[in-house]
């Protein structure tokens, strides 16, 4: 992980794309789009199988390398209606069976209102956006919110960078806007998506911006773009 300052508080970037809140324990999810592989095959698309699986280890993987006591989802947990499907819920539940003791809340995002909350059976605490905690306001839809810094998804984000032999690569990344307070309307953050079958938004950033693509499994650091 990379550990950054936002907002004055401690925060640590994730090649998934998850971003940990240390003084808090909390975890930050955005766009997991649970089910959207199988809502493409039920259209008779063909793409991978597998993709909740992998997601629900890499989640494990996180819960025991930071010792989190809580996940926030910021929006889209479950893609679509279709993504109700047996195969995609026993998998979900069988994960949280295994862990019972972490606490789940989701952000209703613009997906969760057309695919559902999540089952009962799962304990999620589900709310409406801002979720408050410490300085940050906890969102799917990155729009600034008074007297806070936000946290959001929705877009997916990722950068083009072009290499030697000028072939063009979209890398995603993490999207953080002034925190200076110089800029109120700035103070936004987007996570990429955290989910292997999401797709990705080119952004085109700001001034004062600060940029973080994730490169395999390695989230680096370019430099920020001067204010006028």
């Amino acid at each position: 992980m990379l550990r950054i300052t936002v907002a004055g508080a401690d925060v640590d970037l994730h090649p998934s794309g998850a971003a940990y809140l240390p003084a808090h324990q909390s975890l930050l999810i955005a766009d997991a789009h649970f089910g959207k592989a199988v809502s493409f095959r039920k259209l008779g698309v063909p793409v991978p199988s597998g993709t909740t699986s992998e997601n629900l280890d890499v989640l494990s993987s996180l819960l025991e390398s930071t010792q989190a006591r809580r996940i926030v989802f910021l929006g889209d947990f479950l893609h679509a209606k279709r993504s109700h499907a047996p195969g995609t819920l026993d998998n979900i539940a069988q994960w949280r069976e295994r862990h019972r003791d972490i606490a789940l809340t989701l952000v209703r995002g613009n997906h969760d209102d057309r695919a559902g909350d999540p089952p009962a059976s799962l304990a999620f605490d589900v709310v409406d956006e801002p979720l408050m905690l410490g300085p940050f306001a906890l969102c799917h839809h990155p729009q600034p919110v008074a007297g806070a810094y936000v946290m959001a998804g929705h877009w997916h984000p990722c950068i083009s960078v072009t290499g030697r032999a000028f072939e063009r690569l979209r890398l995603a990344c993490f999207w953080f806007g002034d925190d200076s307070g110089a800029l109120p309307a700035h103070a936004v953050g987007v996570l990429p998506a955290f989910g292997s079958f999401t797709g990705m938004h080119r952004i085109e950033p700001r001034a004062g911006d600060r940029i973080f693509p994730v490169a395999g499994d390695v989230v680096r650091a370019i430099p920020a773009l001067p204010l006028g």
